[in-house]
């Protein structure tokens, strides 16, 4: 898919990584606000994920409240069969199958998958599937008008405070999205 059939995209599915790290630094609010034009899905493989969290984290038990964020089960037979060539593409550990849910709902949906895991984006597209990051996610956002560039800045600093590792800080977020086309 192109970038600009993927900037037009307007069903997204949401990577735990993205959640996670929007929630520990207490901004899903303004994620939610960011896609509120988009159909947003994530997989209850993710949710379930986001539970386990929320033991360590309590901010992540309110990740799947709201009506902006639906959750694809994976039940019927094909969705069960994608999910598994998915599986045996990325692997199986506990974080893998979060992804492979993901890329599942994606491909079944024509959608935009969300994720930072680099393997995993990596894997994705050599199949053919339209996958990004959080990056992309702020200067899309920045593009549309939706967000000043120093605040995707400062939301790049929040969620790598929180441990996610993105390819530049906030200071450079303008110059990275630049760079790459992104801005």
């Amino acid at each position: 898919m192109t970038e600009q059939a993927a900037a037009s995209n307007q069903v997204w599915v949401l990577d735990a990584m993205c959640l996670i790290h929007f929630g520990r630094a207490e901004r899903l609010d303004i994620l939610r606000d960011l896609l509120v034009d988009k159909e947003c899905w994530t997989t209850q493989v993710v949710l379930d994920e986001l539970h386990q969290g929320a033991v360590a984290h309590p901010e992540l038990a309110d990740v799947d409240t709201g009506d902006w964020l639906k959750a694809a089960q994976l039940d019927t037979l094909d969705e069960i069969r994608l999910f598994a060539l998915w599986v045996s593409r990325i692997g199986s550990g506990e974080r893998d199958r979060g992804e492979a849910s993901v890329f599942a709902v994606a491909e079944l949906r024509f959608a935009t998958a969300i994720t930072d895991d680099q393997e995993a984006v990596r894997v994705a597209r050599t199949y053919g599937l339209d996958v990004h990051g959080t990056i992309w996610l702020l200067a899309g956002a920045c593009r549309d008008g939706k967000l000043s560039e120093p605040a995707a800045g400062n939301l790049v600093d929040a969620v790598r405070a929180t441990g996610l590792r993105l390819p530049s800080t906030g200071a450079e977020f303008p110059g990275y999205a630049r760079q790459h086309g992104l801005l």
